[in-house]
């Protein structure tokens, strides 16, 4: 029931965290507590924890007929007897063929592969705008971050963007490159981030922060 035990050392009380991204239970406590009583508390909330459980993201498996968030639109997978390896887009849907075990592996390649050129084409166009220049551009899977910049000016992604909504891509490609200007998350930076943008980028950092853990059950198959 209990996936990870964490002490915290600024802990002040026992607290369970079911994490959205993942599913995964936390029991997070003190660091001078003991662990037996917190286990026997964590024992006697069951039932909340089945019903956090409950409300998680369904998973969103690479499976034939399956449909993936994709910017603005959805993609869907259209799986037909074949020796190619190669997925090919047309429209709305992603056509594939192959083995059909490695089917999940395949989309998942195709979408990171989409995510970087993507995200490294609209990375340029914002240090354009913002007259810097970014070292390197790369992607990853983080939980807990959608962006990360650093000092030595490379940036770093979520390759799960590519499923958001093009603006709020866009929103978080605009908040990354303006810490080439401002490291920090002063006023002078939100302003900048929303004059590379052209917009507020508000809605997007709410659309985030209400949908975004539902991203990281996409391709999941449990």
């Amino acid at each position: 029931m209990i996936d990870q035990i964490i002490r915290h050392p600024t802990a002040r009380r026992i607290r369970l965290v079911i994490d959205p991204a993942t599913g995964t239970t936390r029991l997070v406590i003190p660091k001078r507590a003991a662990l037996k009583p917190a286990l026997a508390w964590a024992q006697g909330k069951g039932e909340w924890i089945a019903a956090q459980r409950a409300a998680l993201p369904a998973p969103r498996p690479f499976v034939p007929d399956a449909t993936i968030p994709f910017g603005d639109t959805e993609l869907t997978i259209r799986w037909t007897e074949g020796r190619s390896r190669l997925l090919r887009r047309e429209g709305d849907v992603l056509h594939a063929s192959g083995p059909i075990e490695t089917l999940p592996r395949r989309v998942a390649l195709w979408l990171h592969r989409q995510a970087l050129d993507l995200l490294t084409q609209e990375t340029a166009e914002f240090a354009a705008k913002a007259g810097v220049t970014v070292t390197r551009v790369a992607i990853g899977d983080a939980k807990a971050r959608w962006g990360s910049c650093a000092s030595y000016g490379a940036i770093r992604y979520s390759w799960r963007l590519i499923l958001a909504p093009d603006f709020v891509r866009r929103a978080t490609v605009a908040h990354e490159v303006a810490h080439r200007v401002h490291m920090n998350h002063a006023p002078a930076f939100h302003a900048l981030v929303a004059d590379l943008l052209g917009e507020n980028p508000a809605p997007a950092t709410a659309w985030l922060r209400r949908h975004g853990a539902a991203l990281h059950w996409v391709g999941r198959s449990s």
